[in-house]
């Protein structure tokens, strides 16, 4: 079974992105201390000269550059950023279930995003700044997974969670083109149409959360219609950013993206 992302450590996660920003780690930003990353803390320490003791002290650190300055929760973050802290910072809300793009050390325009999506989540103010209020709110348990229907007879392939330096904020089901996807419980769809990246896509509103279904080659209902679970709203397809036929299925719960196998 993988290990969730909620019981990893953003620490770990900035030192990876860190390690694979100096071409020394290609692992997944998973914020796990694996033999991967500490082998990686050891060759880079090597081709510095440094004691490669494997031990992330001071010299290791300013070795980093930039993405090993200022320690976590030393400074609000804001867009324009750039280090150790905001590396962690991006994988304590792709954790929480607010994934803003790669978790990379550089807070641009989707890490922002993500910031204020989290803040509005919280009833905090969204004003994009990640400050102690708003880490405070990423160190809280997020949201549990509701209890849902399989929305497709077909294996899961790729899960939630990290996936290289970014994060897959649901469940892929390959299956062949015009397999049948079923609404995972009872709703209201509230957008059946083209998306960015995820190709044509359902959206079932069933409350204080959502379910989202992408990558169809057509859509079975309309905007408005209630489902019960088990309807069929869509069928497989490739649409959008897909190497292939499958379902991309997520679960919303108030704003915040939950492990669908969680629920399953």
């Amino acid at each position: 079974m993988p290990v969730s992302a909620f019981a990893a450590s953003p620490r770990v996660a900035a030192l990876q992105v860190a390690l694979r920003h100096h071409g020394v780690y290609s692992g997944t930003v998973d914020g796990l201390a694996g033999p991967g990353t500490a082998t990686a803390v050891r060759r880079f320490q090597a081709r510095r000269g440094l004691t490669a003791d494997g031990v992330v002290g001071p010299r290791t650190r300013r070795a980093f550059g930039t993405l090993g300055r200022h320690p976590i929760g030393s400074r609000p973050l804001r867009s324009g950023m750039s280090g150790w802290d905001v590396a962690a910072l991006q994988f304590a809300l792709a954790a929480k279930g607010f994934p803003g793009g790669p978790v990379d050390g550089g807070f641009g325009a989707r890490t922002d995003s993500a910031v204020r999506r989290v803040q509005t989540y919280a009833g905090l103010r969204a004003d994009g700044v990640a400050g102690p209020a708003t880490m405070a709110v990423l160190r809280r348990p997020g949201p549990a997974t509701p209890l849902l229907r399989m929305p497709i007879a077909a294996p899961i392939g790729d899960r939630y969670g990290p996936r290289g330096n970014a994060f897959h904020a649901g469940l892929d089901f390959p299956a062949p083109t015009g397999t049948t996807v079923r609404s995972a419980a009872p709703g209201r769809v509230t957008f059946a149409g083209f998306a960015s990246g995820w190709g044509l896509v359902v959206t079932v509103d069933h409350g204080d959360w959502k379910t989202r279904y992408a990558h169809l080659s057509r859509a079975t209902v309309a905007p408005g219609e209630s489902v019960v679970a088990g309807e069929r709203v869509g069928l497989v397809g490739a649409t959008g950013f897909a190497t292939g036929p499958h379902l991309h299925f997520e679960v919303i719960v108030r704003g915040a993206n939950v492990d669908p196998a969680r629920g399953l």
